[in-house]
């Protein structure tokens, strides 16, 4: 399960639109207790792919992880997850998202169609990294 408050919600979703039509990325920083991952902080980045490749991809350099892991750490948190989105496609994880997750993470997914926000979804890869699991996202 993943926790979020409707203002990380909104911040994702924003994103999402003003990447759009590309793709948007970003970081989860928060608390994992219990096999509960809270998030206290959305940590925008930019997407660092090639300028043709955006639309469908997303990059996150090994410098912006550093940074994001820093900024956690300093605040006593860790990074409990990523997020993206998915321009004009559903918010379901691709074949490219599978080759490039890590299980425990938390990965968010935010559809933009057209521009607008639509579907968020949370997915969490298995242990034997055979396939995504749907996770509960709870907004409050």
């Amino acid at each position: 399960m993943i926790k979020l408050i409707q203002e990380h919600v909104d911040a994702i979703k924003r994103h999402g639109e003003a990447d759009w039509p590309h793709e948007c990325c970003g970081a989860l920083i928060g608390t994992l207790e219990g096999g509960v991952k809270t998030v206290l902080e959305v940590f925008a980045i930019s997407n660092a792919r090639e300028e043709a490749a955006k639309r469908n991809r997303f990059l996150i350099t090994p410098q912006e992880v550093m940074r994001v892991e820093m900024a956690a750490r300093k605040k006593g948190l860790d990074v409990v997850g990523y997020y993206h989105s998915h321009p004009d496609c559903p918010a379901i994880p691709s074949q490219f998202d599978l080759d490039h997750a890590w299980p425990v993470y938390s990965y968010v997914i935010v559809s933009v169609l057209k521009g607008k926000a639509d579907a968020l979804l949370s997915w969490e890869l298995r242990a034997d990294r055979s396939r995504f699991e749907a996770e509960e996202v709870v907004v409050g």
